[in-house]
């Protein structure tokens, strides 16, 4: 639940944090990919790929719903 300090709300941590390490995850993934594919390794870099299109897909997932927790908080867009 949101809090207002002041004139300002202030949203939940939680909600964008979680966004946050779901990209962190996604982008760890695609380097590791990157990693294994500079050094020809195919497979594992393929099975890293596919690992961040899944942290990406929750990152987008978690962005939306925390955007609309500020929507529905803030009564903004």
């Amino acid at each position: 639940m949101p809090w207002q300090a002041g004139t300002e709300i202030i949203m939940p941590y939680d909600s964008h944090q979680r966004a946050a390490e779901f990209h962190e995850l996604a982008a760890h993934a695609h380097r590791a990919a990157a990693v294994h594919h500079g050094k020809q390794d195919h497979l594992t870099g393929h099975e890293h790929s596919k690992q961040a299109l899944e942290h990406a897909n929750k990152a987008l997932q978690a962005s939306q719903e925390a955007h609309g927790k500020s929507v529905k908080s803030t009564g903004k867009s």
